[in-house]
């Protein structure tokens, strides 16, 4: 185990244990679900890695808050967060052309399809809550994330003739100088091997607790971002970041 992570899941059980003394009615527990707008944040110049926007997945899971004083509390969570990205147009080949020769790396031949990444992760943000203006109903938050990876895949879609770079310049046959026919491009393939496995990052936002006593219905919306590279190879498949816009409908029960 990294040293990051047990620093992170120590600091989430003390902070867990510390909050015991708290009188139980101050506390809740709830659950939340929503809508994540993950994107991929490419931090070089491969041409792998870049192009890709933002996709819709889903984002849900549990939390507990537990009160340090009356407007702050610490909130551990544990939630199933899709993260990934779209990418379409032009764009390299990453697997073999039958029929055609193998490129050196860092070459590639191109095409013109859709390339969705998918990965999605179990996380386990601990954020501090601030609660503001007279009702306390409308908070900020802020904190740290640990992500541990759960499955990642690729799905591409469309077909393309074969180009010899992203300008579209055409791969001709001889002897009449034709283009490659389209070949489909329709495929599921699983990467997880070439992704890390564990993630941490920076995460915060705000929402409102909706009018009521004791139980209550609640909006939240916060940002992520991955300290962690999504790739392991950076020189053969490029070096990205996570990083999300979550909007969820919460509900939270009042411990008695």
């Amino acid at each position: 185990m990294s040293k990051a992570r047990i620093v992170f899941l120590s600091l989430l059980f003390c902070l867990t244990i510390g909050g015991s003394s708290i009188k139980a009615q101050d506390s809740h527990i709830g659950v939340k679900g929503g809508i994540s707008i993950p994107s991929l944040v490419s931090s070089g110049d491969n041409e792998v890695s870049k192009d890709y926007r933002a996709r819709v997945a889903p984002n849900f899971g549990a939390f507990a808050e537990i009160p340090i004083h009356n407007r702050f509390s610490i909130q551990p969570e544990i939630n199933y967060a899709g993260q990934g990205g779209v990418r379409e147009g032009v764009q390299p080949i990453t697997r073999a052309v039958p029929g055609l020769p193998s490129l050196p790396t860092g070459v590639y031949y191109f095409g013109e399809f859709k390339n969705v990444a998918v990965l999605n992760y179990l996380e386990i943000p601990v954020l501090a809550k601030l609660r503001l203006g007279i009702t306390r109903r409308i908070y900020a938050t802020g904190g740290l994330y640990y992500g541990r990876l759960l499955n990642a895949k690729t799905i591409t879609s469309g077909s393309s003739t074969i180009y010899l770079s992203k300008n579209k310049t055409p791969l001709l046959l001889p002897p009449a100088n034709q283009p490659l026919p389209a070949i489909p491009f329709d495929a599921t393939t699983d990467i997880k091997n070439d992704v890390h496995h564990n993630n941490y990052g920076i995460t915060g936002g705000g929402g409102i607790d909706l009018p009521g006593k004791g139980n209550r219905f609640f909006v939240d919306v916060r940002v992520s971002y991955g300290f962690v590279a999504v790739q392991k190879d950076g020189v053969k498949n490029g070096t990205s970041h996570t990083g999300n816009l979550v909007i969820s409908l919460g509900y939270k029960f009042k411990l008695k």
